[in-house]
């Protein structure tokens, strides 16, 4: 994450933007009161997503279960889900 002063981002505004839409870039923009960071509606709605689905309780362990499963071939065909045509 690159750093800028308030100046700088006073001044480069346009371009800060731009990047970090399409660019997916984030940028800490120091202040004498305190720091904020400047980041797509895109990347600060996926956090989000993330948090929201870490803070799901027993989300990870299904997670891991279902990995250890697919690892040791324990899956089912498309055809097997949804029944033979």
């Amino acid at each position: 994450m690159k750093t800028v002063t308030a100046t700088e981002a006073r001044r480069e505004l346009f371009n800060l933007l731009k990047r970090s839409v399409r660019g997916h870039r984030q940028f800490r923009i120091t202040h004498k009161e305190g720091d904020v960071v400047l980041l797509s509606q895109e990347d600060y709605d996926g956090l989000l997503e993330t948090l929201e689905l870490l803070s799901t309780p027993g989300l990870l362990k299904s997670i891991r279960q279902a990995r250890r499963e697919i690892a040791r071939g324990e899956t089912y065909s498309l055809q097997e889900v949804l029944g033979a045509r």
